[in-house]
């Protein structure tokens, strides 16, 4: 990946706090023009330094109100790409991460209340085959939501 210039990273603040801010007011904030603001724009993506621009849903605006994290405990290692896949099915499970520590897996997921996580912790989770153990943490408030800082 080449060099993030200045201007680069100035589009990259402006548009983490929001994605929705209009190229011409990029370019005047930046002091470019707005083809400008879009080939940069479209080189980032290209460069995979942003990933995507999207809305984000509150889940509990949609009948979700429990927000858990659930540490996976594998067989082997190995079998991370597997239990990925069994992960990918179950449309409750929003984030899922390979992890040093005490677990091989963590993996973050909505449901809409604690019958339907029991639900999905006993007869989804745990029954995807290498999965040994979980330990199910339950998230009682979302404190901070960021972005990671621009640096110049």
């Amino acid at each position: 990946m080449e060099k993030i210039d200045k201007i680069d990273r100035q589009i990259l603040g402006i548009l983490s706090k929001n994605a929705r801010v209009p190229f011409k007011d990029i370019a005047s904030e930046c002091g470019v023009s707005r083809a400008a603001i879009h080939q940069r724009v479209q080189h980032l993506m290209e460069e995979g330094v942003v990933t995507g621009s999207r809305f984000d849903v509150n889940p509990k605006s949609i009948g979700y109100s429990t927000c858990t994290y659930v540490g996976l405990n594998l067989e082997r290692g190995s079998m991370y790409k597997t239990v990925v896949e069994q992960l990918r099915e179950i449309p409750e499970v929003v984030e899922s991460h390979f992890t040093t520590g005490p677990y091989t897996m963590l993996v973050k997921l909505y449901a809409r209340d604690n019958e339907q996580l029991m639900d999905l912790l006993n007869n989804k989770l745990q029954t995807i085959p290498g999965v040994m153990s979980t330990e199910t943490l339950i998230s009682l408030e979302q404190s901070i939501r960021r972005e990671v800082p621009i640096c110049e």
